[in-house]
């Protein structure tokens, strides 16, 4: 049982504790039957124990007025700690395309580290691990196919701006990958042209944006003139009936000709 005074969170973990309704709920579970489930920590260097498993539990406690909460102490170095944080979080609902992004690549950046290279940031498959490739390896402990899972680590190359835009669902994820080529200062220019038009960029769009910027073509006045491109509607198709259509054209009018 350890002082919540004595849990530091894990460095950059990249899933937000929200105040929100399900932490209310949380808390007060916590305030009735207590933690029911402990959290999992390792010893720092500094004092005290970082969290590998159990923001959301420390914070509830936290809300709920308890001082202390029940813990499981594990002695493991970066990289198995890192991997076992993502793996513990990874599953949860309600996880912004940010943070999984996020927290992918900082599991990615483990295994490499524990001395395989595996690139999937790039568009080439990633080499072997015992059969399989990083990207299925990743898998395993998340619902995302390895293909979903390389399209995530591309949303780290976005600037903050364009990654908030994903989240608060304002640009789809298949056009936020094609803009995620793009050089930081060309995403600079979409957003000042994003702002001016009060448009998002479709994937036609974006796709065209990543041609441009691969041949050194993109600049402020080809990007505004995809960006001013009225978008063609997905779908939208309208029946009219041939008798509500004729009283619209004089009585000679063919039905070809109308």
């Amino acid at each position: 049982l350890l002082p919540l005074s004595e849990l530091h969170d894990f460095p950059n973990h990249p899933f937000k504790v929200r105040d929100d309704e399900a932490m209310q709920e949380t808390a007060e579970s916590i305030r009735q039957y207590g933690v029911l489930v402990p959290a999992i920590v390792r010893p720092r260097e500094d004092g005290g124990y970082e969290i590998i498993a159990g923001h959301r539990r420390r914070h509830g406690s936290e809300l709920a007025g308890l001082s202390a909460m029940p813990c499981i102490v594990r002695q493991m170095d970066d990289d198995t700690a890192t991997i076992l944080m993502v793996d513990s979080n990874i599953q949860r609902e309600n996880i912004l395309p940010s943070e999984r992004a996020q927290a992918y690549k900082m599991k990615l950046e483990a295994i490499k580290r524990q001395g395989t290279r595996h690139d999937l940031t790039s568009d080439q498959l990633g080499q072997k691990l015992s059969g399989k490739t990083s990207r299925e390896v990743i898998a395993e402990n998340s619902n995302d196919s390895p293909t979903q899972i390389q399209r995530y680590i591309r949303l780290t190359e976005l600037t903050p701006e364009l990654q908030q835009m994903v989240d608060e669902k304002k640009i789809g994820m298949t056009p936020a990958v094609e803009i995620s080529y793009l050089k930081p200062e060309e995403q600079q220019m979409l957003l000042t042209a994003i702002d001016s038009e009060q448009a998002t960029p479709s994937l036609s769009q974006a796709q065209r944006m990543k041609k441009l910027s691969r041949d050194g073509k993109l600049n402020d006045d080809t990007m505004l003139d995809i960006m001013m491109e009225q978008k063609k509607p997905e779908g939208y198709n309208v029946v009219l009936s041939a008798d509500k259509l004729r009283k619209y054209f004089p009585r000679s009018y063919t039905p070809q000709k109308m």
